[in-house]
């Protein structure tokens, strides 16, 4: 649109938008306080409202005066919105430049230290050697190692304790003051120093012998170092929060699942028709590049139409194999095959993939991507077929419905499955619990 004359926003839906926005915001401004709506009873431009007059009605209008947000309110009250009150997220840079900048240090250590603070990641990690670093700075006089080692021990002691490590060992090493113990404490550092992988694997009693250690003592401190936090850095700064806008919504009219497009993910764009029309009473050789612009918008427009038309018809296919999942839930979904959209929708496989893929639909049990209601048929010993999605939600109700004491295990789960008349490998069940997030027997176990 911005290099094209032929094509301009559609002034309907444009037009119905702000409409709404600003109904919106009226309202809003006049339920917003009740200074607000004496102020708009008393607003000048109401006929049927004459100005107050007398001495008290004028010393009340100079008292109000208007705020940043256009609502207005007394002199004497707060300057402060709702807006401001709420809490600004600091960074972890930001966080450690502020406890830096309390310490009586020399122009120089400042300068380090605040050099090392600007070459750490979002963890809280030191990814850039020392040598390195103190060749970047240019300080006169050059910065040794044993200097720049200096600076980087201060900033390992700033909060949050464990940042400006510069590996997973060394930063659960910065948090053992942690533990108060000291033959914990020692023991702790032997483990992290010499046996991290048997740590990672939970090898308690690999541990134990390898350290000489009672396993009860062995145990207690693994439980100390699970509580340290490998990166101390992700804590500090806004979390990046992915939005998805459904494409399709979905709901239930009269006992039928109707399908609409979500207008607000459709662009809305038209052809200028006066445009048009003036380049075809006035067209001429010369107009080549115009020719174009028309052609192509002509194009841009035909083919916004079809795609979403597209993604409307796939998700309507999908609707009628599928519609018992949006009455009774994951237990009831169906195998379904891209295939076999593509033939009742009369196009190519690779088009309705491309079309199910990242495009998500809102329904009465949450927002789904279209591709999750394709899943492969499982064959049952009944000689029936049941889908993936199905078995997956069987696995969920058994583990919820499991006893805390004695959880369930992958191959329990699969025997109880084939008692159940679904045939499915220990692995598989493996496969389905690690994609559903569900933590291992063990951990399970140990929590509990």
């Amino acid at each position: 649109m911005g290099k094209n004359p032929f094509l301009e926003v559609d002034d309907a839906e444009s037009d119905g938008g702000n409409a709404g926005s600003a109904s919106l915001n009226a309202d809003t401004l006049t339920l917003s306080s009740p200074e607000s709506k004496q102020v708009s009873s008393s607003s000048p431009l109401d006929s049927d409202v004459s100005e107050p007059t007398g001495s008290d009605a004028s010393g009340d209008a100079d008292g109000w005066q208007p705020s940043f947000n256009g609502v207005s309110r007394k002199s004497g009250d707060s300057n402060l919105s709702a807006l401001d009150l709420v809490s600004a997220d600091v960074g972890l840079r930001e966080y450690l430049h502020g406890q830096i900048n309390l310490l009586p240090l020399s122009a120089r250590d400042h300068v380090l230290a605040c050099a090392l603070i600007e070459s750490l990641d979002d963890d809280g990690y030191l990814r850039i050697s020392l040598d390195e670093l103190a060749a970047l700075n240019g300080l006169q006089p050059a910065v040794d190692l044993c200097e720049i080692s200096t600076a980087l021990k201060l900033v390992q002691s700033l909060e949050p304790c464990g940042v400006g490590a510069r590996s997973v060992s060394e930063c659960l090493l910065l948090q053992l003051s942690e533990i108060d113990a000291t033959d914990e404490r020692e023991l702790a550092r032997r483990i992290i120093e010499e046996q991290l992988d048997r740590l990672a694997q939970r090898d308690l009693a690999g541990l134990a012998r390898a350290l000489r250690a009672e396993p009860a003592l062995v145990s207690r401190v693994c439980e100390h170092i699970r509580h340290f936090d490998p990166r101390p850095g992700w804590r500090f700064g806004a979390s990046e929060v992915q939005f998805v806008t459904p494409d399709v919504i979905v709901k239930k009219v009269r006992g039928a699942w109707i399908a609409t497009l979500n207008q607000a993910v459709v662009p809305q764009i038209k052809l200028n028709q006066i445009y048009a029309q003036m380049f075809a009473q006035h067209r001429e050789a010369q107009h080549a590049e115009l020719a174009a612009h028309l052609q192509e918008a002509r194009w841009t427009v035909r083919n916004v139409k079809q795609r979403f038309s597209t993604i409307l018809t796939v998700t309507q296919a999908i609707l009628k194999r599928q519609h018992h999942f949006l009455e009774f839930g994951p237990l009831a979904m169906k195998p379904l095959a891209l295939k076999e959209i593509a033939d009742e929708v009369g196009l190519h496989e690779s088009t309705v993939s491309r079309v199910t893929n990242n495009k998500y639909v809102a329904t009465p049990l949450g927002v789904f991507e279209l591709k999750y209601f394709f899943s492969r048929a499982m064959s049952t010993a009944s000689g029936g077929s049941c889908s993936s999605t199905a078995i997956r939600g069987v696995i969920k109700d058994m583990i919820e419905s499991e006893s805390a004491g004695l959880p369930l295990s992958d191959a329990e789960i699969a025997r109880r499955l084939v008692r159940q008349g679904l045939t499915v490998a220990r692995r598989t069940v493996t496969k389905y619990r690690q994609l559903m997030k569900v933590a291992p027997v063990e951990r399970r176990r140990r929590l509990a």
